[in-house]
């Protein structure tokens, strides 16, 4: 009978934020997969767990997810953590997670902590919905883009951002997204936990580019409208727009259906 993947979070600074679930599947566990396995190894003998530890990163991952597998078809049960968080986010993890599926393995995730759900909540920024952009690109050319591509969405935004690098990533917020309130939080649950909230530019002038790096984007601040439909609609043709691609535009700009437009301009014609 083959055994289990257990997905097991873990903390991602203070030792204390870890589940009793979480200390006991790595009790019971076979064996431990992990990023680093002098950095889980803390965490382990700090709750006096002695199980044997297996690297998984994003260098081997393809041969040891194999090797894994075979494993885990033997009967073995086997954890795979990261070495802060929850695992897979932004971690290597899919390729053995997506081979124990298709081998009809049980796949049993220990939940607990995550960086993007503690920065969020705790930012005072809408949270009813938001996008997780992962690590940010370190090419400013495709980094801006991704502010760009991701300006219009009506959500809060959330990346992660390596310290030497968090300087030239807010400047580029502040041009794309100018006043959006924003909150950059850094070493989360650590001793120097830390969280700093304003414009790009307000952060930018007190940050202290060290340790582990959450930016969290507030959704964009609609400016109420209060041109006549006509006025807007026709500012759009004069744009080169197409009747229906403006009745769309106005229509977006307002909130409102574009039946609803049409039927103003129907009246005002």
């Amino acid at each position: 009978m083959s055994g289990s993947l257990y997905l097991v979070a873990t903390p991602i600074g203070n030792l204390e934020d870890i589940t009793y679930r979480a200390v006991r599947t790595l009790k019971e566990v076979d064996l431990i997969a992990c990023e680093d396995t002098r950095h889980t190894r803390r965490l382990l003998d700090h709750y006096g767990i002695s199980k044997p530890t297996i690297s998984y990163h994003e260098h081997n991952e393809t041969g040891r997810a194999e090797s894994l597998i075979a494993r885990i078809v033997a009967g073995a049960n086997v954890a795979i953590v990261s070495d802060a968080g929850t695992p897979l986010i932004c971690d290597p993890g899919y390729r053995i997670v997506n081979a124990a599926v298709d081998a009809g393995i049980r796949v049993i995730p220990i939940p607990g902590p995550s960086a993007i759900l503690t920065a969020l909540t705790a930012s005072g920024l809408p949270t009813d919905s938001f996008y997780f952009g992962g690590f940010v690109s370190q090419k400013q050319s495709a980094r801006r883009k991704t502010f760009e591509t991701l300006s219009e969405l009506d959500c809060t935004l959330v990346f992660y951002e390596a310290p030497h690098r968090v300087v030239e990533t807010l400047q580029d917020i502040a041009e794309i997204y100018g006043e959006r309130e924003i909150v950059v939080t850094r070493e989360l649950t650590k001793l120097h936990e830390e969280f700093l909230r304003g414009t790009a530019m307000e952060i930018l002038k007190s940050i202290t580019p060290k340790g582990e790096m959450t930016i969290v984007i507030g959704k964009p601040v609609k400016v109420a409208d209060d041109r006549p439909v006509r006025e807007v609609f026709d500012n759009f043709i004069i744009q080169g727009m197409s009747r229906m691609d403006a009745i769309k535009a106005v229509a977006k700009a307002r909130g409102v259906s574009k039946r609803e437009i049409y039927a103003a301009l129907e009246t005002l014609e």
